[in-house]
């Protein structure tokens, strides 16, 4: 029986994608913990099946609780978590496992660490590179929110432009404790420096003036006009 998480075809499209558009190596950082951790192993298997993909990806497993200095190599917070690496540890990350719709987000920053590069317009890329201080983005996302990813993408994308930037997806169901602090109802719930809120998947320019709108110490509440969103 085919137990793997990544069907047959699947693995197959993904070889090719992989043999086209990877040029540097990616290490996956995969964090786990022994107690309270439904999608642990899950989240270990995904990271075997994609990197056996190609040569150029492998990946390592951590105990989160008794490796405290690779926690902190990767700016990791809690676990289950996946980071990045060629060779210099990018500063965002999946809490929780990238399933369902989010899956194709992993792999397009995946192919973007690889690459060494993003899909931002280069005035984004310009107006990021002025950031000074430090920001935190929070995704919180379900895997069967079609808008999700956009989000979670634009963020990881801002934050491998600006190490200053950290952005996260964090999947709500897996951690319903944070995703209840923050009064997450509909995703894409974004958090920017732990105050500025806005819902929906909006456009990247938008998500840029956003991000600027919360570095100038504004709040913003509520569905936001023209966003998308799913329900919980």
């Amino acid at each position: 029986m085919n137990m793997s998480l990544i069907s047959e075809e699947d693995q197959a499209v993904l070889k090719e994608v992989f043999s086209k558009r990877l040029q540097n190596h990616v290490t996956l950082a995969v964090f786990t913990k022994k107690e309270n951790c439904e999608y642990c192993n899950e989240l270990v298997e995904l990271a075997k099946e994609v990197t056996s993909l190609d040569q150029r990806l492998s990946y390592e497993v951590y105990d989160f609780y008794e490796n405290p200095e690779k926690a902190k190599e990767y700016n990791v917070e809690m676990a289950p978590a996946l980071g990045f690496s060629d060779g210099t540890k990018y500063n965002f990350h999946f809490y929780g496992i990238p399933a369902g719709y989010e899956f194709n987000a992993f792999i397009d920053d995946i192919i973007d660490v690889s690459r060494n590069s993003t899909r931002l317009a280069p005035s984004t890329i310009n107006k990021l590179k002025t950031i000074e201080q430090d920001v935190k983005i929070q995704v919180f996302v379900t895997p069967s929110c079609p808008y999700c990813p956009r989000a979670v993408r634009i963020a990881h994308q801002f934050s491998m432009v600006n190490p200053r930037i950290r952005s996260d997806m964090i999947e709500a169901l897996e951690f319903e404790e944070l995703a209840n602090e923050y009064g997450v109802m509909s995703v894409p719930h974004i958090v920017i420096n732990g105050s500025y809120v806005f819902i929906g998947a909006v456009p990247e320019a938008q998500f840029l003036n956003y991000l600027f709108e919360a570095l100038e110490g504004k709040e913003t509440q509520g569905p936001i006009e023209g966003g998308e969103v799913s329900g919980l």
